[in-house]
């Protein structure tokens, strides 16, 4: 939907949001580079890039048969929502199933950017998310059978649908805000569409009556517009409307949703804008499919296990259909809006996970967490107490899409770390691009008014240590008196960064000794006989499905494997949070997947990863790879992908660290353009266990150490087949020169071969969907 002026929120409550060197071998001490033997390479001013990479998947077709062993297929009908197919645009979303007790095809119809905008009635209702509606295809027979594939190559739905009376054959796509169905009719089949709008209030209604003093929201009305296009117009008690047009034209049917705000009119321009900009299918789908085919090839991964590799290019196609970085960030339930308790962004938890896949798939353009904090700096210090506001921001447990949520004070028992944790997510945005705006924009200001929140609470003890008042550990039922693990190590991080970061951007802030004095003088971590407690006097002693108390091993890193002295005490805390079974859940199960990553041990973090697709556990992973607790909560899956890449690559500490932990069954591997903090692309196979080759391409020229894996003499050669300048900093990590644009090889023994293709699957899965 093209933005206008009129539909932005005023300020400051909202805003809008080849080869290497052959010869005989040449004598090197392990893990550091040996010279060019006389004659080589480097002695004839070789040409460039006399070593490449063969690359096998740059062809459509290379893509379109490796992907078509990833798709979702059905040969039974879904009949709830985390069973079907999903479409999505980071906007429009589309989920497909069964319409309940009834013998039709419903395809639902909702929009991250549909929302109410009375704050004053809270997240839940006041700003929540709300429903638009859904569609139907009601055939002439009964349902009795359905070939569907969700083409993940073609973000495409096809397939049959099969009755007593003929067959439907159907297509569906979403692109640019507009769903696009395609069905025909064989046999004694008809072809009806019909849109069902649905009421405008909050999905939390399955849980709880509205608040006093709420009022509904008018009735929506419908209209046929001159041009033939239906419409159905909702508009809103908080100001603002939504418009849902749609027309059929044959075998087609276009349908596009528009939401303005403060405007009572906008959105049936937009929404019809929208159907003309679209014309028909088949005009639609080659932007539509023009667009996922470059989007995919950023990146490349392949293991040997058919289901889990199914499932993580699932992810990618996922949250490339919930966010674009100029779209609304993401709420629990992505774009796809069905009943729940959570109708809102979650930051103390879900937003967080949610975006941490995209940097190693190499997908910067997915991240609307960071454009959503850059556009709402004046209402998260509006979201501070008014005492505050001059030098402090936060925000609260859950808000819309605008951050609006006020934020508690330490001393009450209040959850106040969270946008200090979403700005680690943005942070990630920075390493991985280093993109210096990012970190001058957005990072540095609002980690400062976060940290100054924090400073204003902050006593001396008698111990002569700063402490902090009662603060909420996400999730825990018990509070502590005093230095909550969860803040006490965002406090740590933001501190250390603010350092860092000024350093960086020769910012002489008069800040800095008071950031160098919390270092110094913070209250160490409170930890007992089973590692990290909650906080002050207060024990993990309750099965907890939040690694709140552990965000200082992950994903923080402050407590980490590369520290000896800190092994035990991650090691008996990990052991005690799992210890206490009861609470645990889908992100119980990656969050301790990824922290055994970290330790390098692949088979114990594959073992808890595979605990999340496990159908005995009591919520494990849908049908859809989509997840679901008392609602939806999108946040589970896409953090399971992020704990592969934890098992895969890891960067943290300033340290690429290739094949860290992968599990002893997958034998072969297979990385290409994966993005690494440095904002570096990796590329690596692993072949029989061993890794034969690492490729490294700077994009910024940041320092490059790496942490190899191979063992016995290196050949490190740059793209012009001179050998690069190189350090051994020991432990099998390697300093490298390499400057920005170009890139290295590194390999042991003879030359291998650099090819980038799929692997071999060693371990059969069925495919996703209800095959």
């Amino acid at each position: 939907m093209t933005s206008h002026p009129e539909n932005r929120s005023p300020v400051p409550r909202r805003a809008v949001l080849g080869t290497a060197l052959g010869g005989a071998a040449v004598a090197a001490l392990p893990g550091t580079a040996h010279a060019a033997p006389a004659g080589g390479p480097a002695d004839a001013g070789a040409a460039a890039h006399p070593w490449k990479l063969r690359d096998t998947m740059t062809a459509d077709g290379a893509w379109d048969r490796f992907l078509r062993g990833q798709d979702l297929l059905w040969s039974r009908l879904p009949t709830v929502w985390h069973e079907g197919p999903f479409l999505g645009d980071g906007l429009l979303g589309s989920m497909v199933c069964q319409e309940p007790g009834a013998n039709q095809i419903r395809l639902t119809v909702q929009h991250g950017r549909v929302q109410d905008h009375r704050p004053e009635f809270g997240s839940g209702w006041g700003t929540a998310r709300l429903p638009v509606g859904h569609l139907t295809l009601e055939p002439a027979g009964t349902i009795t059978a359905v070939d569907w594939r969700l083409s993940l190559w073609n973000a495409e739905l096809t397939g049959t649908v099969t009755t007593t009376a003929g067959t439907l054959t159907l297509a569906a796509i979403v692109h640019d805000e507009v769903l696009a169905v395609r069905a025909t009719a064989a046999g004694g089949e008809h072809v009806t569409w019909t849109f069902h709008p649905e009421e405008a209030i909050s999905p939390r209604k399955i849980q709880e009556a509205p608040p006093a003093g709420y009022t509904a929201n008018p009735p929506w009305t419908t209209r046929t517009a001159p041009d033939g296009t239906e419409q159905v117009l909702q508009p809103l008690t908080g100001g603002g409307q939504t418009a849902t047009s749609y027309r059929r034209t044959g075998d087609e049917l276009l349908l596009s949703v528009g939401h303005s705000f403060p405007s009572d009119s906008a959105a049936e321009a937009d929404s019809r804008r929208n159907l003309r900009s679209a014309m028909s299918y088949s005009t639609l789908r080659r932007r539509h499919t023009r667009w996922w085919h470059a989007f995919y090839r950023k990146s490349f991964v392949s293991f040997p296990d058919q289901r889990l590799q199914s499932f993580h290019w699932i992810q990618l196609y996922k949250v490339a259909s919930a966010s674009r970085a100029d779209g609304p960030v993401m709420a629990t339930s992505g774009p796809w809006l069905e009943p729940t308790p959570w109708p809102a962004v979650w930051w103390n938890l879900n937003v967080q996970l949610e975006y941490w896949l995209i940097h190693g798939f190499n997908h910067p353009e997915l991240d609307a967490l960071a454009t959503t904090l850059r556009q709402s700096q004046e209402q998260l210090t509006a979201n501070v107490p008014a005492a505050y506001r001059p030098d402090s921001s936060g925000i609260g447990r859950s808000s819309d899409m605008f951050a609006d949520r006020e934020v508690g004070r330490p001393g009450t028992g209040a959850e106040t770390g969270d946008l200090t944790w979403a700005l680690h997510n943005v942070w990630l945005s920075y390493r991985h691009s280093m993109d210096r705006s990012l970190l001058r924009d957005t990072i540095y200001p609002l980690l400062r008014r976060t940290i100054n929140y924090y400073w204003h609470f902050l006593t001396p003890g008698s111990d002569g240590r700063l402490h902090l008042p009662s603060t909420l550990s996400p999730e825990y039922p018990v509070v502590p008196p005093q230095d909550t693990n969860y803040d006490l190590a965002l406090i740590r991080w933001g501190c250390q960064t603010l350092l860092d970061s000024a350093e960086l951007l020769g910012i002489d802030d008069e800040l800095k000794p008071r950031w160098q004095e919390v270092l110094a003088r913070l209250a160490p971590y409170p930890v007992d006989a089973n590692g990290f407690m909650i906080g002050a006097d207060t024990p993990y002693d309750q099965s907890h499905r939040h690694y709140s108390h552990l965000l200082m091993v992950y994903p923080l890193y402050l407590v980490n494997w590369d520290q000896p002295e800190s092994r035990d005490l991650i090691t008996k805390s990990v052991v005690r949070w799992h210890a206490l079974t009861g609470a645990h859940r889908g992100y119980s199960y990656t969050g301790a997947a990824s922290m055994y990553a970290m330790t390098g041990d692949g088979d114990t973090a594959i073992g808890y990863l595979r605990k999340f697709f496990d159908p005995t556990t009591r919520y494990p992973c849908r049908a859809n790879t989509h997840y679901t607790e008392a609602g939806p909560v999108i946040e589970t899956p896409l953090s399971a992908s992020q704990s592969l890449h934890d098992m895969f690559c890891q960067s943290w500490g300033g340290i690429i660290r290739v094949f860290p932990a992968v599990p002893t069954a997958w034998a072969d591997l297979t990385l290409h353009d994966f993005r690494t903090q440095g904002a570096f692309l990796v590329s690596a196979v692993r072949k029989a266990g061993s890794t034969r080759f690492i490729r490294i391409r700077s994009l910024a020229g940041e320092p490059l150490r790496l942490r190899h894996g191979l063992t016995g003499p290196l050949t490190v050669l740059l793209d012009d087949g001179t050998p690069a300048h190189t350090h051994d900093l020991g432990d099998g990590t390697l300093a490298i020169d390499l400057p920005r644009g170009r890139e290295v090889l590194v390999h042991a023994g003879s030359r291998p071969d650099l090819v980038i293709a799929p692997v071999a699957v060693s371990e059969p899965g069925a495919a996703w969907g209800l095959p």
